[in-house]
C-alpha cells in the first residue's frame, strides 16, 4: 500500500483511474469543473499499475477505480465524491486542500 499512499499524498488532489473507466471519466470531469488540476494516474497504462490496482483493492477499494484523494486523505470513489459534491461539501474539502482558490 505504500506505492499508492505515498502517490496520493504528493498533490492537492489524486486521481487513479483507468482509461477506459466511464466512471473514472465523470470524476475526473467533475473535479476539473471546480478548476482544479488533479494529478491523475491511468492504471491501465501506468508501468506500476497492476501493483496500484493490488493496493488499492487492499483499501478496500472495489471496483478499485476511481479512486479519488483530497488533501492527502482517500476520499474514496465515485459514490463519495458524488455524494460530497451532492451535499456541497466537495468544494470546501477541495479549497482546504488548496486544489482551488474561488
Amino acid at each position: 500500500m505504500a506505492l499508492v499512499t505515498r502517490m496520493g499524498m504528493e498533490y492537492p488532489v489524486v486521481i487513479f483511474s483507468k482509461s477506459t473507466c466511464s466512471m473514472s471519466h465523470s470524476i475526473k470531469t467533475l473535479i476539473c469543473s471546480f478548476g482544479a488540476n488533479p494529478t491523475v494516474y491511468e492504471i491501465d497504462e501506468h508501468p506500476n499499475g497492476e501493483q496500484m490496482e493490488k493496493e488499492l483493492k487492499a483499501l478496500g477499494r472495489k471496483p478499485s477505480v476511481p479512486a479519488v484523494f483530497i488533501g492527502q486523505e482517500l476520499i474514496g470513489g465515485a459514490n463519495e465524491v458524488f455524494s460530497l459534491h451532492l451535499q456541497g461539501k466537495l468544494v470546501p474539502l477541495l479549497k482546504d486542500a488548496n486544489a482551488i482558490w474561488v
